[in-house]
C-alpha cells in the first residue's frame, strides 16, 4: 500500500473520487493500492471521468471518511 498525503489535495483524498482507498495509518494520509489505481469523479471538475488516485483538480473536497483536522 502507498500513502498519499491529504495536504497534496489529490483524488485519493477527495470526497468526489470513487476509487478504492482507506484512511492511512499515519495522520493526514490516505492508503491506496498503487499509483495506477483509478475511480470515477462524481461532481468535480472531471465529473464522470475515470481519474487516477494521484490526479488533481481545482474542485477538491476533503474525504469525509478521514478523521477531522485537529
Amino acid at each position: 500500500m502507498l500513502l498519499q498525503a491529504v495536504d497534496r489535495k489529490r483524488c485519493a483524498s477527495c470526497q468526489r473520487w470513487t476509487g478504492p482507498r482507506c484512511p492511512g495509518e499515519l495522520p493526514e494520509t490516505v492508503a491506496i493500492e498503487s499509483e495506477t489505481v483509478s475511480g470515477l469523479c462524481q461532481g468535480g471538475g472531471w465529473h464522470g471521468s475515470e481519474r487516477r488516485a494521484r490526479s488533481a483538480c481545482g474542485h477538491w473536497l476533503r474525504w469525509q471518511a478521514l478523521p477531522p483536522l485537529s
